[in-house]
């Protein structure tokens, strides 16, 4: 987003000017309801609103961007430029840049304080920005991507991290985040998959819901994203974003850039106003996703692209539900005036909007503290924390999933000389995307964090560049390996900042960055056969943001660890695991197939969608074929299921039981079940519930997880765990369209897995 032009400010300085004389003629709002912090916010709501002119309406759905009076390479304040954004976009502004943290902190107050001084009404802004792995600025705290989140199962830890997220962006004056994503990782070529909380539609909707009470109990607005069904080319919509936007109690909500059945999701009537509102009975505002309003000319080619068809835009997205224009696009909202003037657009259109953007901002407490932004030298004590940090270490030790460990080969005795090996070891930290610029050259490293832990000889060799064919760094690698005891190789997917991504550097993953193969890249997968060549023990790490496909290392490796992108503590949490101070319990979000052609790959598949004993065939490893139907020459089954994660401790399930075998539609069934820590050493397992309706109406999916806890256990102890279960949770959408709780059986199955089940009770509703 770039200045106006100096004629366009003189002319906005003498609109301004215009405005503030007017506002001397306005009623006095000494007893204005909409200023009494004890009225309720509906009446605070009509207060306001009837105060209003049409462009101040206008401008509460615009968002505008602080680079339009803050410069970026300077930081030098261009006053006309602040009056100007206020007038016509001021409702909402985006702060999200790689400045230092005192620019955006003397730039947004300077905003809030001239919408309070120099404004008649005085409506503070939202400032709004990214953190869905933590708050995107300087030197905040990175923690780890969402689908790393997702697989410590662990909701608490993330409502933790967001409360985190809004002490941190309330020190610099932000009340608003694009977080979090509730989107699913159905489609596993999609480039966003480590934005997300994963595959499941009841594990993204605990974790979002989770981020949601975490940063809006801290004081700063949520936006959940992106409405609706984003990344889910089957099954329509997903249940995690009405947990998080419902019951979370969501101030706002960000649409998608896609379209469903034909109909874009930001201008889509059944989405926005029939479910969102009419069904959901969802009271606050949605806004679009940067530049989506355009789309519906350019990309959907539903109006004219060229001049843009603004009256069309706006005809499209408000009354259809949508509230509020972000920018990157045209700003097609800012002709609002002129459209209402002209009858094309009605001002109760306008006010239903402008009412909701209201409420939340009352809600949010931003009358009684449009700043609460903190001084510069107090920031220090707020951002980037020692707290904050070890709560990051934490959640990426939890995240953290073992794939195989043969032989148990791990942990790793301290005291063993370890050869570290592969691109994303060392020399940069492999972020998600959403960091601020410059991030990866912050963090602790695979490399940084077994020198630090570990007590034995650490040596390092890169083996090859993440994005280059050449094995000429092999050798060294390989000699590096045979001189230790043994060898982690860590190779995977890389992303990149905020920055780098729009510029057109080369990534793997990350957003508008889809890929056709889920291989290894360029010499990643030579450099581990070469490294397992050598017959030393390999522990191989995948540092990515999507499941890889490589069977062979599966079974070759001595041990196979997933890390998603990790937090900037990400090595250090890496060595605790592989050097046993730390007790690995992630579980997968994701499910890994065995090559792309297998996806879909989720678990939780219609009925009739897999054979439940396909006739698969393999092309081995020398060469030998083995032919089969499904597949001709692979398995549709994943090789590591949703829920799957091993433990360096085993546990054991017993006393699978409900409190109800006969229930109604309006019952809590009761789940219960004890798990026994059968080993050594103390460990956490997550318990997993799903249910399976043995006969509906409709085609509905195989099974369902509808429950998961996350047990400690010290060596040899025993805990009951229960999980509640309401049956108003397992209706069908029928034939009809309407959600139904079916008469029938249902199966409630428990274990370590979407596929590993320990015990099952049925229970019959009348």
């Amino acid at each position: 987003m770039k200045f106006l032009s100096s004629v366009l400010f003189l002319a906005a300085v003498a609109e301004v000017s215009a405005a503030d004389s007017g506002a001397k003629e306005r009623p006095s709002l000494k007893n204005a309801i909409y200023k009494n912090a004890k009225a309720p916010v509906d009446d605070r709501v009509a207060d306001l609103l009837s105060r209003m002119t049409l462009e101040e309406k206008t401008s509460q759905l615009v968002q505008g961007d602080v680079r339009n009076w803050m410069n970026e390479t300077d930081n030098s304040f261009n006053r006309t430029g602040l009056e100007w954004s206020t007038r016509f976009r001021g409702g909402s502004f985006y702060v999200g840049i790689a400045v230092p943290q005192t620019w955006i902190s003397e730039a947004t107050r300077k905003a809030q304080e001239y919408i309070q001084k120099h404004t008649y009404l005085g409506i503070p802004a939202l400032v709004q920005t990214e953190a869905i792995h933590g708050f995107l600025a300087i030197n905040a705290t990175i923690f780890n991507s969402p689908i790393a989140q997702a697989c410590s199962w662990n909701p608490s830890l993330v409502e933790e991290m967001a409360r985190v997220i809004a002490k941190e962006s309330l020190a610099l004056g932000v009340n608003q985040v694009f977080a979090p994503l509730a989107d699913l990782s159905r489609e596993l070529r999609f480039g966003r998959v480590e934005e997300t909380y994963g595959e499941d539609g009841f594990l993204v909707g605990e974790m979002a819901h989770a981020y949601v009470v975490g940063i809006q109990d801290g004081g700063v607005s949520a936006m959940v994203k992106h409405f609706a069904a984003f990344g889910s080319p089957e099954q329509g919509l997903n249940v995690g974003p009405k947990r998080a936007i419902i019951d979370g109690g969501a101030f706002s909500i960000m649409t998608a850039y896609h379209s469903y059945d034909g109909v874009p999701a930001v201008a889509d009537p059944h989405l926005l106003t029939d479910i969102l509102r009419d069904e959901w009975n969802y009271k606050y505002f949605t806004m679009t996703d940067a530049g989506a309003s355009d789309r519906l000319c350019q990309a959907f080619k539903m109006c004219r692209a060229d001049p843009i068809d603004k009256e069309a835009i706006v005809n499209f997205i408000l009354p259809a539900g949508g509230d509020v224009e972000m920018g990157g696009g045209s700003y097609s909202f800012e002709k609002i005036p002129d459209f209402v003037k002209s009858g094309l657009i009605s001002i109760e259109m306008v006010d239903t909007a402008v009412a909701r953007v209201l409420k939340a901002k009352f809600e949010l407490g931003l009358f009684e503290n449009p700043f609460p932004g903190l001084g510069a030298d107090k920031t220090q004590t707020t951002i980037h924390t020692a707290p904050h940090i070890a709560l990051a270490q934490k959640l990426d030790e939890e995240s953290i999933v073992l794939l195989e460990n043969h032989e148990n080969v791990l942990p790793l005795s301290k005291t063993a000389s370890i050869a570290v090996i592969g691109p994303m070891a060392h020399g940069f930290m492999n972020y998600g995307d959403y960091v601020v610029f410059n991030s990866s050259k912050r963090g602790v490293t695979p490399l940084d964090g077994l020198k630090a832990a570990s007590e034995g000889k650490v040596t390092y060799a890169q083996g090859c560049e993440r994005w280059s064919t050449s094995e000429s760094g092999f050798p060294a690698a390989v000699a590096a390996a045979e001189a230790a005891d043994v060898a982690v190789v860590i190779v995977g997917t890389w992303s990149r900042d905020q920055n780098e991504l729009w510029q057109g550097l080369n990534a793997t993953t990350g957003e508008h960055v889809d890929v056709d193969t889920l291989d290894l890249v360029g010499a990643q997968e030579a450099l581990v056969r070469a490294i397992v060549a050598t017959g030393k023990p390999t522990v191989v790490v995948f540092s990515s943001g999507k499941p890889i496909t490589a069977p062979w290392i599966s079974e070759e490796a001595a041990a196979l660890v997933q890390q998603f992108y990790p937090s900037e503590q990400g090595g250090a949490a890496l060595a605790n695991v592989l050097l046993g101070d730390v007790n690995p319990s992630g579980k997968l979000s994701v499910s890994f197939p065995r090559n792309v052609g297998s996806l879909p790959i989720y678990y939780d598949f219609l009925n009739s969608g897999h054979d439940a004993a396909p006739d698969v065939g393999t092309a081995y490893e020398n060469g030998t074929l083995a032919f089969g139907h499904q597949y001709v020459l692979g398995d549709p089954r994943p090789l590591y299921e949703f829920g799957y994660g091993l433990s360096y401790s085993s546990f054991a399930y017993s006393g699978v039981s409900v409190d109800k075998k006969n229930v109604t539609a309006t019952d809590t069934v009761t789940v219960s079940v004890t798990v026994k820590n059968t080993s050594r050493r103390e460990g956490s397992e997550v318990v997993q519930l799903y249910v399976k309706d043995l006969v509906a109406s409709v085609v509905v999916p195989n099974i369902q997880l509808k429950g998961f806890e996350k047990v400690a256990l010290k060596a040899g102890e025993s805990k009951k765990v229960q999980i509640k279960v309401k049956m108003q949770n397992l209706g069908v959408w029928n034939a009809r369209m309407k959600y139904v709780v079916e008469a029938g059986e249902f199966l409630f199955l428990v274990g370590a897995s979407s596929s590993d089940f320990r015990g099952n009770a049925t229970v019959t509703l009348k």
